[in-house]
């Protein structure tokens, strides 16, 4: 089958959808590749790399449409706003898209695609399990995220990370504490303590505890339930405003006592919950900082403001980055690449296509529609679509 790699037409996405790299072991299954031009050369890779490694390039992107059977990119659909009307009117029944589409969040931007008959797998929806933890995206640009989230609060703070010993005398380490041990948190923890930094964290499931330990964190134990917190896939399940409030008021303190604060609390598919309050900021000194790497969802911080840096009245920067991964768009694309790679090698059949069985635990976990009927139940469950009936035995 030939597959299109597009060039994003999101508003500062730079990230592109597969990489030079990737082209060998697609081709070695029976595929070919064929790159809109230019897709690649933001995130540094010229179109001079793709056809070296095997690819060709096409005129442009009607051209890549026309020729393609499988089209992959980073943003489509909901994930790609008003300039999926585009793309929309060049999908044809024989594609079978690949691409980051917020179906859960975006919901109605899902039933337009599906009235093209094209088939489109949502990359957000990998199950989280361990065979498919190298087509994980979303695992994959949390680890950006967090590493680029410390370099942030480090480059927007007034004091150095590490502890120096220095003639003119000695300076103490700054205080991160990060909310929420996910991949993201995770990643953030191990960046911030490689820089030298004092670091905590708290998550509502205990069982992250000795992963936070393990990177040199120190977990932050609040006497809440969380016996129910995790949910599926690994993540903290959505908690009651009793639960969220509780955790607001333990952890005030903390917040008060660090010099930066990353946060990464986010539920899939739903607004992100408010961890961190007006009145905690407050309490923060002048020259904090504070990461909300939930802000594209709302944010964990009441004060965010998605896409802007602002300076409170007390003198502490609230950050709401957006995109994240974009910002690290060479290795960002090389991982994302690798992830639709490995979901493609796991879907191709002997005779090079592609096997679309719903009972395979990724493909129905992925498959968002086909056939101009929408397959995934909690894509159908945000449309308040009845739920499919099973094939008969």
């Amino acid at each position: 089958m030939k597959i299109g790699v597009l060039k994003e037409t999101y508003s500062g996405e730079v990230r592109v959808a597969l990489t030079p790299a990737s082209i060998p072991a697609l081709v070695k299954l029976g595929h070919t590749v064929v790159v809109e031009r230019g897709a690649g050369l933001r995130a540094g890779y010229t179109d001079e790399a793709y056809t070296t490694a095997g690819g060709t390039l096409a005129n442009d992107r009607t051209d890549v449409f026309t020729q393609a059977d499988i089209v992959t990119a980073v943003r489509f659909a909901g994930a790609n706003g008003d300039s999926f009307a585009g793309d929309k009117a060049l999908l044809q029944p024989k594609h079978i898209v690949f691409a980051s589409m917020e179906p859960l969040f975006y919901a109605q931007a899902i039933q337009p695609l599906c009235e093209t008959g094209a088939t489109a797998f949502a990359m957000e929806l990998i199950p989280r399990i361990t065979k498919a933890q190298s087509m994980d995206v979303l695992s994959s640009m949390a680890s950006v995220a967090g590493y680029k989230a410390v370099l942030m609060a480090a480059n927007t703070m007034p004091k150095m990370f590490p502890m120096m010993m220095t003639a003119a005398g000695t300076l103490k380490p700054a205080r991160v504490f990060v909310i929420g041990a996910g991949v993201a948190g995770l990643q953030a923890i191990a960046t911030a303590k490689r820089l030298g930094a004092i670091v905590s964290a708290y998550d509502v499931r205990p069982v992250v505890k000795e992963q936070v330990e393990s990177l040199g964190g120190k977990f932050v134990e609040l006497p809440i339930d969380t016996k129910d917190a995790q949910g599926s896939g690994g993540y903290a399940k959505e908690q009651t405003a009793e639960q969220v409030q509780r955790q607001q008021d333990l952890m005030a303190s903390v917040v008060a006592e660090s010099d930066a604060v990353i946060t990464t609390a986010a539920i899939p598919g739903r607004k992100s919950p408010v961890l961190v309050t007006k009145a905690m900021v407050d309490r923060m000194q002048p020259g904090s900082v504070i990461v909300d790497l939930a802000a594209e969802r709302g944010g964990n911080c009441e004060s965010t403001q998605p896409g802007e840096t602002i300076v409170t009245d007390n003198g502490v920067t609230i950050l709401g980055p957006t995109n994240l991964p974009a910002t690290v768009p060479f290795h960002a694309s090389q991982m994302y690449g690798n992830n639709i790679t490995t979901l493609i090698k796991y879907l191709t059949n002997k005779d090079g296509s592609l096997k679309l069985d719903t009972a395979d635990e990724i493909i129905g976990g992925t498959l968002v529609c086909k056939g101009k009927e929408i397959l995934h139940p909690q894509v159908r469950a945000a449309l308040n679509l009845s739920p499919l009936q099973p094939p008969a035995a």
